[in-house]
């Protein structure tokens, strides 16, 4: 008896439908080309985990191998140890956010987290709401779900409440399809902007008067390089779904989030989570304590924050010396990125090529955007990984292949192929 072997070919109409309308990540697929040495990488959002202290490092893992090595090695909860939820509410309680531990779920990383909750919440044709740009990765872990996603345009203040309030007229108060709101109110990914006093308090009014769920994401809020705290809204509304994650002021190979909110809905996303990985790591959660409770932490973010702040600095000024004047982008407070916008007639998805023959990488604008089209003349650009004088070179030569592009375009203006836009 024989058993027949199926191709990728003929096994190729068996895949779901969702599938085939996925898209890959732009970050993801510009990784491979980021570790080439002739190139400087703007396009990637990694901490610099080089300047985590070994000690402490060595410190947390040994406790977890030698003091807990029995149950750092072992399956777990579903939701997590205890004593990870408590470590998680102390470092909430520093910004503002009261919760206990049975408030909290542990998650493989935010990212997790948003795939739990798009399967917990999202049926196909629902309504989903969010920044417009917005994270790429939250575009993947819900429109897995296919959804409706609809972008609301921010500014220099976070998500325009006018449009919001536009939006929402549209569909209705009372609509079982409208499910949440997704934002990043701390420096957002990709724009770097923060969202401002009035509109997060706005925000959370229009949830309570359309009855709509709010998912904070903060994965930023700690890495603020200049002007004063901004509350949470998880501090301002209790009923706000908060993920957090380890993976910038720790580090992002342990692959430890949580998410934040009211026990009836943690308890259908634990439902969900029992089949999607039955538990998390317990020795990522084990070391994770113990850097925690054990080691100076709090040092070394502040060591994070100079360093990005530096490199941000960097950034801003190979900006103000060497782009044209037709360029604008953001000035972040904090975080790992800003936003840059061209002119009209400028793509940036077919300018990459040129880039990564000059030896820099960005990320284009629309893929942050979920119909793949929007911002088409925009891109975001990373300051946290590379040295203040990489990040200044790679500046210089992104300049360089803008400057083609406009020069291009001026030229077919002169030859009357062209008219320019009033």
């Amino acid at each position: 008896m024989t058993t027949a072997r199926i191709t990728f070919d003929q096994a190729a109409h068996k895949v779901a439908t969702r599938v085939t309308k996925m898209r890959s990540s732009a970050v993801r697929d510009l990784f491979a080309a980021a570790v080439r040495p002739d190139i400087i990488s703007l396009s990637g959002g990694m901490p610099d985990v080089s300047l985590l202290p070994a000690s402490a490092i060595r410190k947390a893992t040994k406790a977890a191998l030698e003091d807990q090595r029995a149950v750092a090695l072992q399956y777990g909860s579903t939701d997590g140890r205890v004593a990870t939820k408590q470590v998680f509410c102390d470092v909430l309680r520093d910004i503002g956010v009261r919760v206990k531990p049975d408030e909290v779920l542990i998650t493989s990383g935010a990212q997790q987290a948003l795939d739990l909750i798009a399967r917990a919440f999202i049926d196909p044709g629902d309504i989903i709401l969010a920044e417009g740009p917005t994270y790429l990765g939250a575009l993947q872990a819900f429109s897995a779900y296919e959804p409706d996603i609809r972008c609301i345009e921010l500014d220099s203040e976070g998500m325009r409440m006018d449009l919001l309030e536009e939006e929402l007229k549209r569909i209705g108060k009372g609509n079982p399809r409208l499910k949440f709101c997704y934002v990043i109110p701390n420096f957002q990914n990709p724009a770097g902007v923060t969202m401002s006093m009035p509109r997060r308090k706005r925000l959370l009014e229009l949830a309570e008067e359309y009855d709509f769920l709010v998912i904070e994401d903060d994965p930023y809020g700690r890495l603020r390089y200049e002007g004063g705290h901004m509350i949470p809204l998880k501090a301002m509304d209790e009923k706000v779904i908060y993920l957090g994650t380890i993976s910038k002021m720790f580090a992002p190979g342990l692959r430890t989030g949580w998410i934040a909110a009211p026990k009836y809905v943690l308890a259908k996303i634990n439902l969900v989570k029992q089949g999607g990985d039955l538990c998390g790591s317990a020795f990522d959660q084990v070391v994770v304590e113990h850097y925690f409770t054990d080691t100076p932490w709090q040092r070394t973010l502040q060591k994070f924050i100079k360093t990005y702040g530096q490199r941000r600095d960097a950034m801003l000024a190979a900006l103000e010396e060497f782009f044209p004047p037709e360029a604008t982008w953001t000035h972040p407070e904090g975080g790992f990125f800003l936003w840059i916008t061209l002119p009209d007639y400028v793509n940036t998805d077919s300018m990459l090529a040129e880039a990564l023959d000059a030896g820099v990488t960005f990320c284009p604008g629309t893929a942050f955007y979920p119909d793949g089209k929007t911002g088409k003349n925009c891109l975001r650009v990373n300051f946290s990984y590379e040295s203040p004088e990489n990040i200044t070179e790679a500046i210089r030569r992104l300049a360089l292949v803008i400057e083609d592009r406009l020069e291009l375009y001026r030229a077919f203006l002169d030859a009357g192929v062209l008219k320019e836009k009033e």
